[in-house]
């Protein structure tokens, strides 16, 4: 947090209830002054959360995000006096959509207590929020564009953030309407929040980004799921496996192998390391490089089992042939080991699962966690 050099910042409010029942299509219009069930169930979720202390929030996934900050402030004068002490409780909810080019944003000033000293009126101070936005040209494609809600800014008084604590905000991405394998019409954006509290005889407070959210709005049709939507992108993915799931247990306790005891899989050699749990693996569309990843990954099971052409058994090769990690990739950190076909084949569609639930498009980052 960015601090006055006037004004003292720190965490001290509990969380406030929810504050009313919404439809979900009510979200975007800033004359909603409740919360909808979603809105809701992430706000009662958010409440727990350390993260969502901080600027960035807690990315619950890819869809859902939350900041909740409980603010403290000591409003001083130009001679370093006290003027008053402010204490409310910062919300903003966030929405992406899986199916639509728009995020939605929910902010709320709740819990507000002021106290003043002697000849100080709390009712001249105001408190502003400010949201902008910012577009990463080049993480973007052609001419990216974001279109930002009609009203972006609120400076209301103690008693009209009481009135009225939440607001909502729509952004959108015009697209061409049109699947183009060339040009998924990415843009890469950011939404941030710049907060200020004044009076009248105290030095103002702000925060250029009291809070900021990262989005990525895309047109990449059938490998994301549906044609186009939008993304938090610092949300963490993760595909997880269980030992215990009889239809993928060979698939996990091989993942589990590769990234904990990488050594004893093969290829085997000395200091191996296998990504995928502690760092990322990155999925791959080319079907050419998919190809080259198998075939390293199938050599390596024939040169250790032999044929096994007319078995029941499959060669599993992590990281996923579908990775920029796989086989094929340079300084062999991989395995490669025959299971059941029936588990083998299980598990890849659990991971093109992931990938169209959770849209991860060409080079996207994501985890891989096996549980007991």
């Amino acid at each position: 947090m960015i601090l006055s050099a006037l004004l003292v910042l720190v965490a001290g409010l509990t969380t406030a209830g929810p504050a009313g029942a919404a439809t979900p299509s009510q979200r975007g219009s800033t004359a909603t002054a409740v919360l909808g069930p979603e809105e809701e169930d992430l706000r009662t979720e958010c409440a727990t959360r350390p993260e969502a202390k901080t600027r960035k929030g807690w990315i619950k996934n890819r869809f859902e995000a939350c900041v909740h900050q409980p603010v403290y402030l000591k409003l001083i004068d130009d001679k370093k006096r006290l003027r008053g002490e402010l204490w409310f409780d910062l919300w903003i909810l966030g929405f992406t959509y899986d199916g639509s080019r728009r995020v939605d944003y929910t902010s709320s000033i709740e819990n507000i207590k002021a106290k003043a000293v002697a000849g100080e009126n709390p009712a001249t101070w105001k408190i502003d929020q400010n949201f902008s936005h910012s577009i990463n040209a080049s993480a973007s494609g052609p001419n990216p564009k974001m279109t930002k809600p009609a009203v972006t800014s609120r400076s209301e008084t103690i008693a009209q953030w009481k009135a009225k604590p939440l607001w909502q905000l729509k952004y959108t991405s015009p697209d061409t309407g049109k699947l183009d394998a060339a040009n998924t019409q990415i843009v890469s954006g950011m939404v941030s929040l710049e907060m200020r509290v004044s009076s009248p005889t105290a030095v103002p407070w702000s925060d250029p980004v009291m809070a900021y959210s990262s989005v990525r709005f895309d047109y990449a049709g059938p490998t994301a799921g549906k044609f186009k939507g939008t993304v938090f992108t610092e949300a963490r993915v993760e595909l997880v496996m269980s030992l215990k799931d009889p239809a993928v247990n060979e698939s996990a306790r091989h993942i589990l192998d590769a990234q904990t005891l990488p050594e004893r899989t093969f290829p085997s050699f000395p200091g191996k390391s296998v990504p995928g749990g502690s760092t990322p693996l990155h999925r791959l569309i080319d079907k050419t490089a998919q190809d080259k990843n198998r075939d390293a990954a199938i050599a390596t099971c024939k040169d250790v089992w032999g044929d096994y052409s007319g078995t029941k058994l499959q060669c599993d090769e992590y990281p996923f042939a579908s990775t920029k990690e796989g086989a094929a990739a340079p300084g062999k950190r991989f395995s490669a080991r025959l299971i059941d076909g029936g588990d083998n084949e299980t598990g890849g569609r659990r991971l093109n699962e992931m990938y169209t639930l959770n849209r991860i498009l060409n080079g996207d980052a994501f985890y891989v966690k096996i549980t007991p």
